[in-house]
């Protein structure tokens, strides 16, 4: 069985403790960034993501995920035929 390449990503999702909201990198404890808002965090984080080529996931406020763009290698490409 072939081992599976770890994607890097960036997660939008909303701090408990301190309200707000903050951008994550998947295997980091510390946010890479804290906003008062999900805007201003997904603007933040979608930013980020753009420059580092990772995939960008943007959580609800329950933690389940809303959507997610690809900004680098996208493990699972569209199959559009054009």
């Amino acid at each position: 069985m072939a081992k599976s390449k770890k994607v890097d990503q960036h997660h939008v999702v909303h701090n408990k403790e301190d309200g707000g909201w903050d951008v994550k990198r998947n295997g980091c404890k510390r946010s890479s960034v804290h906003k008062d808002t999900k805007k201003e965090a997904e603007k933040a984080g979608r930013t980020i993501s753009k420059n580092q080529e990772t995939e960008f996931v943007v959580h609800k406020k329950d933690g389940k995920i809303s959507r997610s763009d690809s900004h680098g290698n996208d493990p699972c490409p569209p199959k559009d035929k054009k």
